[in-house]
């Protein structure tokens, strides 16, 4: 389906297990792996220091905390990240607000797109 494309290695921070699940099924079907998962943002703060990953997709709001530490520690390193909201463009913490955002519930090609757009933010 998608030829040409460097398989990555993905995070994922969502705390709804079942959202989660259809992640990585769908992020599988674009050809790439998931690496790292968490759906607390403790795990999640840890896990972003882990090397394994390239790439990640953070749901902002974690039933309660926001994945903003998550954010500033993956800006920090320089590995692209797309975050996921079931809400919109203004619940993109302060200093983020550039970032590509998938919008609850979203169809494989978004996810596609919303990857491509970071990777390319990243290469320039």
């Amino acid at each position: 389906m998608h030829v040409n494309r460097p398989r990555r290695s993905f995070f994922l921070v969502e705390d709804e297990a079942l959202i989660r699940m259809m992640l990585v099924d769908m992020i599988e079907e674009l050809g790439h792996a998931v690496v790292a998962e968490a759906g607390r943002i403790e795990d999640a703060v840890r896990l972003a220091h882990d090397p394994a990953f390239d790439i990640a997709i953070l749901d902002i709001n974690l039933g309660g905390p926001t994945s903003t530490p998550v954010a500033e520690i993956l800006a920090k390193r320089y590995v692209p990240f797309v975050f996921a909201s079931g809400y919109g463009q203004e619940d993109i913490p302060e200093g983020f607000k550039n970032r590509p955002m998938l919008r609850k519930p979203f169809q494989l090609d978004g996810l596609d797109r919303a990857i491509q757009a970071a990777v390319a933010e990243h290469e320039n």
